[in-house]
Parts: structure tokens; sequence; C-alpha cells
């Protein structure tokens, strides 16, 4: 990305479910009292923490973030993403399906300067489009984008409104009335990533929202210059996303009980996506790999979804398509998102539960954290807005596994960022997610 001493490039933050869910007060779990651990029972968990290899796990972060780079819903990204794990899959000898489902219509946008400086841009839903070229334009300041901030300069311009007083969609239809050919509206407080307006509706003109520092620096280096940008947005019909799954079934018997193991692997918008989620796909990947021998008496699927980004598309459809007896022999979920930060916050790996309730895939966890001495505290803790939701609503019980920082819960801070790149990411903590939900996995599948 290319940027000026005053071109500030922000980040596009798209809003995940994984702020959407109320936070209740967490609470650190304890391990059942009075179980005495087996000498086999240790035997048991090192067949699978002896061959977990934190060095692999890195470099499959390293090759899904770095390599192919941002993995946004329905793009190329995702797609390479979905064949490199089908590839790997199927060279442990897994039967693989692949699932593909319709995604929304999205919008993309591009917005550069006449110094061919970029400034990320995110686009809202009821954003017109622009032709291929995009639209070239000065830009006309027109403060809050009240009625009485426009004049006769506006016309044939890109507005340039910051937010707050107003609506967007207010702002929007002012520009419009005022013959502006698009908005760029720009946040009045910091944050790290670009304002994503709501708009209400359809407009007639493209819009995109900015950062307050890239809207200062547009009102100070282009707009008070008469220089131009070029705004592009395009709207994505049609697309596809798909889950790639892995299944082992014993070899003897039918009808057996289901354990899930679940990652997605698509990221947001200019994001590589080191930890959100190639971390948890990586880990997967691993276990997938450990476990691909081993003697089962319980039939084992590794879910790998996309389009989690967008609000949870990929493992609803991946639910939905379970048949009712399926329904009735899945037992757990283990769901992985973001276990491999390197923030030296993140001390806690949170069991996040969709009612704040233990359940088997919790207790399963903290009896094999005690057996093997995991390093990090387990905190069970009310939460949604991962892909453990829509296993859940299906009355599965489902877990997802999470570093967060312990009291405040709260995420890295290269969270939907740029800087969320492999050089914040922990081969050991990547190493303790898969040594945990392995060794939870196999307790409950393996003979």
């Amino acid at each position: 990305m290319r940027k000026s001493s005053s071109i500030l490039l922000s980040t596009l933050l798209v809003t995940s479910g994984l702020y959407l869910a109320p936070m209740n007060p967490a609470h650190t779990a304890e391990a059942a009292p009075n179980h005495v651990v087996h000498p086999s029972e240790k035997a048991f968990d090192q067949k699978v923490i002896a061959r977990v290899s934190a060095e692999r796990m890195y470099e499959d972060v390293y090759y899904l973030s770095e390599t192919i780079g941002p993995r946004v819903t329905g793009t190329e990204g995702e797609q390479r993403a979905a064949n490199f794990i089908k590839e790997r899959l199927l060279s442990y000898g897994y039967e693989v399906t692949t699932q593909e489902f319709s995604i929304p219509d999205k919008m993309t946008g591009h917005l550069q300067t006449s110094n061919q400086n970029e400034v990320m841009v995110s686009i809202p839903a009821g954003s017109a489009d622009t032709p291929e070229e995009g639209i070239t334009s000065e830009l006309y300041d027109a403060g809050l984008g009240r009625t009485t901030d426009f004049t006769q300069e506006a016309a044939g311009k890109i507005a340039l409104i910051s937010r707050g007083e107003i609506t967007f969609k207010e702002k929007v239809d002012n520009a419009v009335a005022a013959g502006a050919i698009g908005v760029l509206i720009y946040n009045n407080v910091d944050s790290p990533g670009p304002l994503n307006p709501s708009i209400g509706g359809n407009a007639s003109i493209p819009v995109g929202g900015i950062s307050k520092a890239s809207g200062d620096a547009l009102l100070q280096d282009i707009a008070s210059q008469n220089k131009t940008v070029t705004l592009k947005v395009k709207r994505i019909t049609n697309a596809k996303s798909q889950n790639i799954i892995a299944t082992r079934t014993p070899q003897k018997g039918k009808e057996h009980d289901i354990v899930h193991v679940s990652a997605h692997f698509d990221s947001v918008p200019f994001a590589p996506g080191a930890s959100d989620n190639a971390s948890g796909t990586a880990v997967a990947l691993e276990l997938a790999r450990v476990l691909k021998s081993y003697p089962i008496e319980k039939e084992l699927r590794f879910v790998f979804v996309g389009a989690e980004e967008i609000g949870l598309v990929g493992s609803a459809y991946y639910v939905s398509q379970l048949s009712q007896n399926e329904v009735e022999r899945s037992i757990a979920n283990f769901n992985m998102d973001m276990v491999g930060t390197s923030w030296d916050n993140a001390t806690a790996i949170y069991m996040n539960t969709l009612d704040g309730k233990a359940n088997i895939v919790t207790e399963t966890a903290l009896a094999t954290a005690e057996r093997i001495g995991t390093p990090s505290e387990l905190v069970l803790y009310q939460r949604g807005a991962s892909d453990h939701v829509s296993f859940h609503d299906a009355g599965i019980p489902a877990v997802n596994f999470i570093r967060r920082e312990p009291g405040t819960a709260n995420l890295e801070p290269y969270y939907h960022t740029p800087l969320d790149k492999i050089e914040y990411i922990s081969a050991e903590r990547l190493k303790e997610a898969g040594d945990l939900v392995g060794a939870s996995v196999y307790h409950l599948v393996g003979k």
C-alpha cells in the first residue's frame, strides 16, 4: 500500500458477530473436583500431544495470511484458501465434500487521490456503483452535510462530509439535491478503521465511508488544493462461498455419535487474517492430520466454513444441511477462532457458549486441561457471534475457543485491521490450542 506523509491510510473495520452478542461477567471455569488422573489417561492424551506440531501450524498460518492474504467472502482469496484446505485434507485420506452456497450481493470500493495515494474506504449497502473506470472529481467540503452546507459549487463534485448532527441518509439526500456525484463521509472520532455508514436504503450516487484521519488529510491536501480523487464502487452479484468438510467414520457399526471440529477461513477486507482466523484453521488442519488414522468409535467431522465474517453464513448453511438424524447424533462442536494471537494481554482461553452454561465440550476441555497442565486459564463465558452459534441453535452442544484478555474479555488490538499479520502469531499458543482441543476431541471419539 502506498501512502504519503499527509494521506493517512485507514483500515476497513467490518462489523463481525464477535461484537454483536451481549457480554456477561466472565468467570474462571474450574476443573471437576476430586478427579484422580489415571496414568493411562495421560498416555492417551500423549498420543495426540506428541504429534501436534507448532511449526506446521505456524507455516499454515503464514501461507493463509501472507501468501494468500485477505480472504474476503466470495473473492478469489477465499476460494484459494478453500482449495488449499481441500487438497490438504484429501492428502490425509479423508472423505472430503464441498458445500457451495450463495451469498448476498456485496459492494466493494477503491479510493485514490490524484497523487496516486490510496485511501481505504468502506462501501455501505445501498450505495450506487460507478462505471468500471470510476468517477474522478474535485472534492467539495460539505461540513456536516446539512442543506445550508451546500452551495452551487457542490454540483458535479464528490461531497466530503463529516459525521454528526444529522443522519447519514439525510447527508446523502442533501448531497444528491445539491448535484453532487458522490459522497465520502468521514468519522468525527478517531477509530482504527473507516466509518461504515448505514444510509437506510438505496442511493442514486456512490457513497463511501472513511476514517477521521483520512477525512482530515483529504480536506488539507486535496480539497484545499483543488486536486481530485477517483472513487470506484463495484457490486458483486451471484457470488458464492463454500464449506469444506472432512469426515471419518468408525470401521464397525453405523449411526455413531458425531463430533464436529470447526473453524472459519474467510477474513475481512484488507486484513490478512492471521489470527482471525488462519489460526483456528491451521489448528483444525493439524488435528485432522494427527487424528487421521487413530481408531475411533464416534464419527469425526472437520468443518471449515466460509462466509463467517458476513454473519455466520457458512456454518448456518452447514447445519441447515444436516438431517434430523445427524443433528440428533451430534454430541459436540469444538469451534476455534483467534486461538494463536501473541498479544500479551490475551492470557486466557475463553470458552464461549451462547447461554453461558457448561456443556460436554467445556467439561471435557476442563478435564483435559487438568490432565495435561494447560498453561492458560480457561474461562467459561456467555458469548455468541462465532460459528458455535449455528450449532447451538440446532441443539448441538457447542463452544467457541478464543483468546481474550481476562476480566475485560478484550480481543487483540490487531483485530480486523491490516495488522492482523503473521508477526503477531504465537507458535506456542497455537500448540497450546492444538493440545487442548486435540486431546479433548480424542477423549470423546477415540477408543
